[in-house]
Formats: C-alpha cells, structure tokens, sequence
C-alpha cells in the first residue's frame, strides 16, 4: 500500500500558503548551474535541445520541465544540482519550442506527448555510457513521465530505474477547469495564456494559412486553447478528446518502476481526481505522497537553504528504490 502518509516538508510560516509558495519558489529563487547543449534531430525532421550538466557518472537523471518552462528554470536546475552532488549526471530536456529557438514543425509540445521523451531516452542509450536513468517530471512534465512510464508498462527500458512526478493534473479534465474557473488562478491562467499566445501568433508566421482562430480572436482560457489550437494540430476531436487522451491517470495502474507522485494538498491547480489513493492503495510500484503545503512546483526551504524538500525528497526516492 504505496501511500506515503507522513511529510517532513515543515516550510516557514510565510510558506504554508500554496500561493505564497508557488511564487516565491518561481520568482525568488536563483540556481546557479552550467550546462552543455546538444541539439539531436528527431524522427519526423525537428529537433530537440538537451541541456547536459556532467559529473562522469554512469548514472542520470533526466528531467522535464512544465508547461511553458525550459531548462533554466530554477526548479529544474535544483533538482539536477541535487542529483549531480549524490554523484549523478544531470540531463534536462526543452520541449519543442522551449529552448529559445522555435521548432521547425508546426507541432511543439502538449501534455501527453511521449514520443520526445523516447527519442531522448534511445539517444541517451545509444551513448552507451550509462545504467540507470531514472525520470523527474514537474506539472506538465510530470504528466508526460507518469504517461509515458504507464504506456510501457513492462516493456519499460531496464535502463529506466525510477520515475518521479511533482505537482502533476494527472487529471486533465478537472484541472484545465480548475484554472480556467477557479478565481485564484485568474492570475496564473493569465500568465501562460500570454505566454501560449504568443509561441500562436509566431507559428502563424511560420505557418501561414495552417492556424485558424475563431473570429481572428486568440484563446482567453486552456478550454479555447485545446479546442482550437492543441487538439486540430495534434489530431484529436476538441478539448475533451484531447484531455481524455493525454491524461496520465489511466496509465497508472500499469507503471513497471518504483515511481512516486508529490502532489501538495494546498496546490490550487489540482482537483480532487488529481490524488489517485486509490491507485497507490493497490500498487507494488506507485507510489503517492501528499504534503499539507508545497503549492505548485513550490516546497521551498527556510531562506539561505539551497536544497528545496522536492529535491532531497526525489533523490531520497531513488536511493532507495533504485
């Protein structure tokens, strides 16, 4: 029964508010790390930058940022840092259009995509260089670790040790709802709408004739971003085909690897179907841990500690399972 009941994340007083900590922990923090680029090319002609921080291990740890981020996230250096001390090394990958260069396929990225992740993994393999990787997804990210893992199921690579996911709408349907209707998150929801707005208004340049928006209006919320951007582009029906697509709890009971969810309890982009105990309850392999606060790719640490609990957290996972 996979259900990790007790959390030592005790954040500072100023921190026990999900908000408080989603902000700070994306506005305030600073990561120093340096990492190497590598560019590979991808079956279907685009290509994918990878962002490697090395130590000379035979180990890695791969990590997938969220929706609109990059490598240079704090978050994702945190955790490769963490990593790269226990003697690992660190491997990020950007999404399509993420790196700062914008992909050539009118296709970029969306929750459910694992077809990247896999190309990674069978470059990283084909390096032949390293035996264990094990996976680190954060929000969308993590969606795409938890899909990808269930999808495999048995047939993971053996290379594969461990998978772990922090602050995932494993429940898409709910949680695009939660953002778009929910007022607390006006203010998030408006932040990413921009920022997708804006990678439309460049692939229209790119694609001329490809994108069509109702009314020459761009979309206001996730539901007229997946109806009318995501799901024609990707192949699916509209919104709700999409979400009943690219959602990772379906997948869940057929996770192969010890894998751990860290979902916040205070974390406002996620719904009750976003903590599957019914799952964990019943699963060799998944587990779920749910700490009263940590907000959304939060759980930071009293102020001058480098290491946030998510990080020691991920690899105290791995240690131990892998």
């Amino acid at each position: 029964m996979p259900i990790i009941s007790i959390s030592d994340y005790k954040p500072p007083l100023y921190l026990r508010n999900g908000h408080a900590n989603t902000i700070y922990s994306a506005l305030v923090r600073k990561v120093e790390l340096s990492y190497d680029r590598e560019r590979i090319d991808t079956p279907d002609g685009d290509f994918l930058d990878l962002d490697w921080s090395c130590v000379g291990s035979n180990r890695l740890v791969l990590v997938l940022h969220g929706l609109e981020g990059k490598a240079d996230r704090p978050y994702v250096k945190g955790m490769i840092r963490q990593f790269n001390r226990e003697g690992w090394d660190g491997l990020a990958l950007n999404f399509r259009s993420c790196s700062g260069e914008m992909n050539r396929k009118l296709q970029a990225y969306h929750s459910g995509e694992t077809g990247d992740i896999q190309t990674v993994i069978d470059h990283v393999q084909n390096l032949d260089k390293y035996q264990k990787i094990a996976l680190v997804g954060f929000s969308l990210g993590g969606n795409v670790v938890l899909k990808y893992l269930g999808e495999k199921g048995t047939n993971t690579p053996k290379i594969i040790c461990n998978g772990i996911a922090i602050s995932v709408p494993v429940d898409l349907a709910t949680s695009s709802r939660q953002l778009d209707q929910y007022w607390v998150n006006r203010g998030y929801q408006r932040r990413f709408m921009r920022y997708l707005n804006e990678k439309i208004r460049q692939k229209m340049e790119q694609f001329p004739d490809k994108i069509q928006l109702p009314n020459g209006r761009f979309p206001r919320n996730f539901k007229e971003f997946d109806d009318h951007i995501t799901a024609p582009i990707f192949g699916y029906k509209d919104a709700k085909d999409y979400y009943a697509n690219a959602n990772s709890k379906q997948h869940l009971p057929d996770i192969s690897v010890p894998t751990l969810l860290i979902n916040a309890k205070d974390d406002s982009f996620l719904t009750d179907p976003c903590y599957p105990y019914e799952i964990a309850e019943n699963h060799k392999y998944f587990h779920l841990q749910v700490p009263e606060y940590g907000g959304h790719v939060g759980f930071a640490t009293h102020s001058g500690e480098e290491r946030y609990w998510s990080e020691k957290r991920a690899w105290e996972f791995v240690a131990e399972k892998s």
